[in-house]
Order: structure tokens, then sequence, then C-alpha cells
């Protein structure tokens, strides 16, 4: 890597099991159906229903399990589940808690009461941000303490889907370990010398007002073919730079010399720009302020024009003046009027 000065003058998911891999023919019945769904005014006068086209509501399906409107396919898909869950509790010597005498109660669990605390690093919850997220490590300990394995958990106010990832990833051993959980040979988990719960994926039904806030929860808990993702990325990624490389690249070791080459810029950095109060001199902050060698800050500077001793913010008793921001002004088509904006110049490039 090298480093250029710049004259003034010369200015990348997550893969789950939890529904079937459908084949297209399959798909393209359910979207056929979903059209007609569309077509009754009944359907769509359902409370909530999103404002837009078919065509664009079909364009942002992918039915059975994900419509960018009220599901009408969840019955069917809850009768499926239904019946996994019955066998599901009975390959794990579970209870049945469908036929249950009157007055006799087989669920049971206390409240939890433990103190949840997760952080914001994990790659799954910064793939996407959105509006008071919760980590999904957080979620999973709620889901592990009050269900079982093939339960169904349902979150209506679902944002981007973390219940539904926590549900899913409740049947990985290496994440639950990671809650500080330990999970025995026959899938039991641990909490200390108490058993919690069971290994297992649950299910989950994920709705929310917002058909955005539906179509990240459903591109973070639908399988995924990851070599064809891998391959898609790389595609765009190519498309990507051949159409906008060039404004990455950098002549070494400089435009000017007869034998130079092109590198690929890593990073720029910017500097701002600003006006002496005494003299009106326009400064690049980092030509009067930093020391690139050393790269340390000076609290204080001369102007270059007039010697004054000029600071960003003074210290009390310095004698230092404020300087100015420089500005630009602009015209902003996009908010269609005049602007200003501070000045900025690029004085190191990365390469």
């Amino acid at each position: 890597m090298a480093n250029h000065s710049v004259p003034q003058d010369n200015l990348l998911p997550f893969e789950s099991d939890a529904q079937p891999q459908m084949s297209q023919e399959e798909k393209e019945v359910y979207r056929q159906r979903l059209a007609e769904y569309l077509k009754d005014p009944e359907f769509r006068k359902i409370e909530g229903f999103p404002i837009g086209t078919d065509e664009a509501i079909l364009v942002l399906s992918d039915p059975p399990y994900y419509t960018a409107c009220p599901n009408p396919f969840l019955p069917e898909i809850l009768e499926q589940w239904q019946q996994e869950r019955r066998e599901t509790r009975q390959e794990l010597g579970l209870p049945d808690d469908e036929n249950v005498p009157a007055g006799k109660r087989v669920y049971q669990r206390e409240p939890f009461a433990a103190d949840v605390s997760e952080g914001k690093n994990d790659p799954i919850y910064n793939a996407h941000s959105y509006h008071t997220k919760v980590p999904h490590k957080a979620i999973m300990r709620y889901i592990l303490h009050y269900t079982d394995p093939g339960d169904i958990v349902f979150d209506g106010f679902c944002g981007t889907g973390m219940t539904g990832v926590a549900a899913q990833l409740c049947g990985d051993k290496k994440t639950v370990e990671s809650l500080g959980y330990r999970v025995d040979g026959k899938g039991v988990v641990w909490e200390g010398d108490k058993a919690i719960s069971r290994l297992g994926a649950r299910k989950a039904v994920l709705n929310d007002l917002s058909p955005a806030a539906t179509f990240i929860a459903y591109n973070y808990n639908t399988p995924i073919d990851v070599r064809a993702f891998e391959r898609e990325a790389k595609r765009i990624l190519a498309e990507v730079e051949e159409e906008c490389g060039w404004m990455y690249e950098t002549w070494h070791p400089n435009c000017d010399d007869p034998n130079r080459v092109k590198g690929r810029i890593n990073y720029t950095v910017w500097s701002d720009v600003f006006r002496c109060p005494h003299c009106g001199q326009e400064m690049v902050f980092w030509d009067v302020a930093v020391d690139p060698d050393t790269v340390t800050i000076s609290d204080t500077w001369q102007c270059p024009g007039c010697a004054s001793l000029l600071a960003k913010t003074p210290k009390k008793d310095s004698g230092a003046l404020r300087v100015e921001r420089a500005f630009d002004t602009i015209y902003d088509r996009a908010l269609q009027q005049t602007i200003l904006q501070a000045r900025q110049v690029p004085v190191l490039i990365n390469y």
C-alpha cells in the first residue's frame, strides 16, 4: 500500500433450514393463488393492508411463507407445523399437551427472572440496521426458557425478524453454548446443574405493518444456497467495479511521471478548510495543524497570511482567535434550492 498527499489543484448471509425448499412449479402455484386473493375486494379490506398494486405485492412476495400483505396461507402453514410439532414431541418423549383432560395442566414454566445483556456486534445483528432492534441472542434465552423444540412463536411487531433468527438458532448447539449454557449428548440444555430446555429449532410467525420490515425479516430467515449467493455477490461486485471502478483509481507515483501506473484507492483523508477571522486568509487544517510524520495535531497555529495565533476551540487565556469554517454555495437538486456546504478537500490517499 502507499499514500498520496493531494495537491489542492488536483482534486459485502444467514443460512437456515426453517422451511422446506420448494420447486419453481410449486412456487408458481402459490403465486397464482396469491394473485387470485389480491383480486378479492374483501381481502384487500383487511386492516393494515399495504398501499400498492397487485404487481408490486407479487414481485415482493415469495409465497406461501412470505407475502408482502396479510398472508392467506397462514392457516395451512400452521396446520402443517402443528403436525410436525406433534411428531417432534413424540420423538423427544415430551407429553401430549393437546389431548389434556380438563383441570390437568401440562405446560409449566417458572417466570424468567434473570438479567439479559447482549452486545450488538454480532455479524447477524449487523447485517441490517433497524429501529429498536434487539440482538437475537437476547431473545434466544426467553425462547429456550418458555418453549420446546417444534413450538410456534409469534412476533406481531417483528421488525427485521430477530425473533425468527433466535427461534431457528435454538437448534444450533454452538450458538446455544455461546450463551453460557451446556448442551449434553441428548440435546438437553443445562444452566449450571439445572436442565432448562432442549436443543431444537422453534417455528416463528413474523408479522409487521411495515412491508420493508417484513421483507428484511424474510431475507434474514429464508434458507439460501450459500454458493449461489456467493456467485451472485461476486457478479454484482464485478458489475459495480466495471461501472464505478474508475472512481477509486489514482496514479503512482504521480500523474506527471512518464512511467506512471494505476493504483486502487483504499481510502481518502479529507480535511476541513478554515478562514482566519483577522485577515480572511483560507487555510487547510491538515496543512497548518497536522504533523503527518508524528500524526499529531496542534491545538494552535499561526495564520499563514497575518501570523495571528489561531485555534479551532481557543483555550482560556491562550490569546488565540477562533477560526471560521469556509463554506461553498451549491445548488441541491434534490431540495431544489441553494444551500451552504462546509468545504473539505482531499489531503491524503492510501492506495
